[in-house]
């Protein structure tokens, strides 16, 4: 197998053939773990993605998670999703043409505007401190979900959009390189190069967007990403800080 980029240091990696889900086997060894592993399973039988709801994996599809104990905070930990979302754009884009992906607020991948990769971030810990926290990440590689009607953004694979083929195994060696420099530029710069690194790649910035939470629906210039990663819109109310929502374009 070849790959484009050297295992990161500091980094250790478990490949399982079968699994109920990754971010659930991440809770099981956690507290075993003496450093950041990555969890790839080549199947997943009963894969999760937000709010709980079943995740399509195909056989070929990349099913992975990071288990690593952030430090801090959880708004801190919860930052990490902006790290892992940099390190999956770059990761694809070693292999796709970049300009036909983009970042989707607060946790999606987009191909040609079609959902190709998610993010689910858990943690645990006392009240106040995260004791760990596991990064799942799920990128349709070789094939999108059939079982998906009228979403907004409908799935995508990385094989049937672009014709290009690659290995889960060897897409997580490319991946783990890409999120282990995020975390080096978390520690020498902070969240604010992160943050305009996300940026660069955002897509529908400056653009009117719908954004719905639990309670309401808020409509909006997408104006940027503050420094806790909340979205910012421009609404004829004036200027809302947005903690967590459903965007919709």
């Amino acid at each position: 197998m070849s790959t484009e980029a050297p295992w990161p240091e500091g980094f250790d990696r478990i490949v399982l053939d079968r699994v109920d889900s990754t971010n659930a086997e991440a809770a099981r060894i956690a507290g075993e773990l003496n450093y950041p592993t990555w969890i790839l399973a080549r199947e997943q039988t009963a894969a999760r993605g937000r709010r709980g709801v079943a995740w399509a994996n195909p056989a070929g599809n990349f099913a992975a998670t990071l288990v690593m104990r952030p430090g801090g905070v959880p708004a801190w930990a919860a930052l990490r999703s902006f790290l892992a979302a940099n390190a999956l754009f770059e990761a694809l884009a070693m292999r796709v043409d970049r300009t036909r992906l983009s970042l989707k607020w607060p946790n999606d991948v987009l191909l040609d505007n079609g959902k190709v990769a998610g993010i689910l971030l858990e943690s645990a810990g006392p009240a106040g401190q995260v004791e760990w926290l596991s990064i799942g990440i799920g990128v349709n590689l070789v094939m999108a979900p059939d079982d998906v009607r009228d979403a907004a953004f409908p799935p995508v694979s990385v094989a049937e959009a672009t014709g290009v083929e690659i290995e889960p195994e060897e897409f997580l060696v490319i991946l783990a390189d890409a999120y282990a420099t995020q975390e080096s530029i978390l520690t020498r710069l902070g969240f604010p190069t992160i943050r305009e690194h996300w940026l660069r790649h955002a897509a529908r910035l400056g653009e009117v967007i719908t954004a719905r939470t639990g309670r309401e629906e808020i409509v909006g210039r997408f104006e940027t990403i503050d420094e806790h990663g909340q979205l910012v819109l421009e609404t004829p109310d004036g200027r809302r800080a947005v903690p967590a929502a459903d965007v919709f374009f």
